[in-house]
């Protein structure tokens, strides 16, 4: 029988109701840069995040049936209340094994006028169409006539612990997730579209940190979302440290009857999102998105042949930028100062893929095939070993 698990986050009294693994910084990680206070991408006011997750089965893979190990991440920039409200932002692929819908029109307009949906591969599909749908039963527009809309829908592959070519995203998964979205803290780990994602030789999946930046008398916040599901251990980074070396010959993955496939060491993909309240405009989100490889190379990721690397950067300030029938005024910080939030960017994506790791659970999956989550008490001990760690 299928078990479909819905994760709704909420804050109570400053305590966290879900259980969740240490973060990075529980154990003392020296990742560099101040933190919101849930060093998390819903510390960026307005935005909202809400997961479906679909865990089901064991054993042998039967086409259709399961194993199933998937699910959806939803990501409302301004919240889902908002409805159509626009922000300006851009992207940027390092690598572009991947797919994420929408972003030819986020490139030539300027503004991101939808959600930011993360899913498996093989389910951008019926995503995007479920996403359609839940606009026009609750007037997304507003009553408005609107002719076209180009909903942003991201992906990794989970193929090798989930039965992803049985199509078992449903519009229901995605109505779930968007229905779940909350502004209190982010569970991470094996959580929706990250459930049955690998990274860098251990379990992968989603996470996120953030950072505050203060440039001149301003206090801004810069934080990232990841779904990650790339790299080769070998090549695993964590605050300088090469753990991956160290941890070569521990709880490597286990593929006993793997689908037909050229994977490569290396191979695999990472949707990483930013938000900021920044005041900054689509060409500096470019260069914002641009910096997002840097936090990807500080833990040990190249932009691999068979990679997805995708990434995309928004702003939530400049509420009022959108019209279509008269001219708006809008403020943008000077490029020269800038530089903070850059280095705030790759401060963010750097922790955020390895809170990934570090929340998530070993996860079996198809056939028995299975990832280890990266051990905190092996990571801990590797830290002290290189004088990272008292």
């Amino acid at each position: 029988m299928k078990r479909t698990i819905s994760t709704v986050l909420f804050l109570s009294i400053g305590l966290l109701v879900f259980s969740q693994k240490p973060r990075a910084r529980d154990l003392k990680i020296p990742f560099e840069g101040k933190t919101g206070k849930l060093n998390a991408i819903t510390d960026v006011k307005g935005v909202e995040v809400g997961y479906s997750t679909i865990i089901s089965g064991k054993g042998g893979n039967v086409l259709g049936k399961g194993p199933i190990r998937t699910g959806v991440t939803a990501i409302f920039p301004r919240g889902k209340a908002k409805k159509f409200s626009p922000v300006y932002a851009n992207w940027y692929s390092l690598n572009g094994n991947g797919e994420m819908t929408g972003t030819t029109w986020v490139t030539e307009s300027g503004f991101l006028e939808t959600p930011i949906m993360i899913t498996n591969t093989n389910s951008v599909g019926v995503v995007r169409d479920a996403v359609l749908k839940w606009y026009v039963d609750h007037d997304w527009y507003s009553g408005e006539d609107w002719w076209y809309t180009y909903p942003v829908v991201a992906e990794t592959y989970d193929g090798f612990l989930n039965d992803i070519y049985g199509f078992h995203v449903k519009e229901k998964h995605v109505l779930e997730a968007i229905e779940n979205v909350s502004g209190a803290a982010i569970k991470e780990g094996n959580i929706g579209g990250g459930t049955g994602m690998m990274c860098l030789g251990f379990k992968g999946g989603t996470g996120t940190s953030s950072r505050i930046v203060k440039i001149k008398d301003s206090t801004y916040t810069l934080a990232a979302l990841v779904q990650a599901n790339f790299g080769a251990k070998k090549n695993l980074t964590v605050a300088g440290v090469p753990v991956g070396q160290e941890l070569k010959d521990t709880l490597n993955y286990v593929f006993k009857g793997s689908p037909k496939s050229r994977r490569q060491p290396g191979d695999g993909s990472i949707i990483v999102v930013v938000a900021t309240d920044a005041p900054l405009l689509p060409h500096q989100l470019k260069r914002i998105a641009q910096r997002v490889p840097l936090g990807i190379r500080a833990v040990g990721g190249y932009g691999s042949n068979g990679s997805g690397d995708i990434f995309i950067a928004l702003s939530t300030a400049n509420e009022k930028a959108f019209d279509r029938e008269v001219m708006t005024t809008v403020r943008t910080l000077p490029n020269d100062q800038m530089t903070p939030l850059f280095e705030a960017t790759s401060q963010a994506v750097e922790e955020a893929i390895i809170n990934a790791m570090l929340a998530a659970d070993d996860m079996e999956g198809i056939n028995g095939n299975k990832a280890y989550a990266l051990p905190h008490e092996l990571l801990v001990k590797t830290l002290k070993k290189y004088r990272r760690l008292n």
